[in-house]
């Protein structure tokens, strides 16, 4: 089970270096990190769960950030469904060997700015990224996938995808003017 003393911070050298494919079929520690990276996101969107073991929220978490140099990541991305009071997921998956294979010129960032698990701290101002991505992974099976994605999901997955290159999201934000809006970005 991966707990916050587990992920690595802004400060480990790791953190900036680039994540190595992975070889299929998948090691048993291949197949064991995968399941905890799944594992940790569920935990921590669980209030009980998150409180118990003191785990931040996440909607995504990439190996590097566990210190393990793999081109693997998590998501669970959820919305509220006022039908049945409850959060339903609408992207939960593991990506490996992701490549971003095409991209929107259009942009988009996040209203109040992003977090990070393995930043902590905050890190005022707008994070510009894609408003619409088109990436090729395999699943922990070896089965390939292509998908497109918009808005928050294409922004989650940009922020994750940026692990597995040693960037942070705030390497995105303009020094000189963090909260300023490129002409035509997208506020989500």
């Amino acid at each position: 089970m991966i707990l916050m003393k587990d992920i690595i911070d802004e400060n480990h050298p790791n953190i900036r270096k680039v994540a190595q494919p992975v070889e299929f079929p998948l090691s048993e520690e291949d197949q064991v990190l995968v399941e905890d990276l799944q594992e940790f996101l569920l935990n921590s969107q669980d209030e009980e769960l998150a409180e118990k073991y003191g785990l931040r929220p996440g909607v995504g978490i990439a190996a590097p950030q566990v210190n393990q140099l793999k081109q693997i990541f998590a998501l669970h991305v959820t919305e509220y469904d006022e039908k049945t009071d409850e959060f339903e997921p609408i992207l939960s998956e593991v990506m490996i060997n992701p490549k971003i294979v095409s991209h929107s010129v259009q942009q988009a960032a996040l209203r109040n700015g992003e977090g990070c698990l393995s930043v902590n701290r905050d890190v005022p101002g707008l994070v510009p990224r894609h408003q619409i991505i088109t990436i090729e992974y395999l699943d922990a099976q070896g089965n390939s996938h292509r998908k497109r994605l918009r808005g928050y999901e294409a922004i989650v997955v940009q922020h994750e995808y940026d692990h597995l290159l040693g960037k942070l999201f705030y390497d995105h934000i303009d020094p000189v003017d963090p909260w300023g809006e490129p002409e035509g970005i997208r506020l989500i």
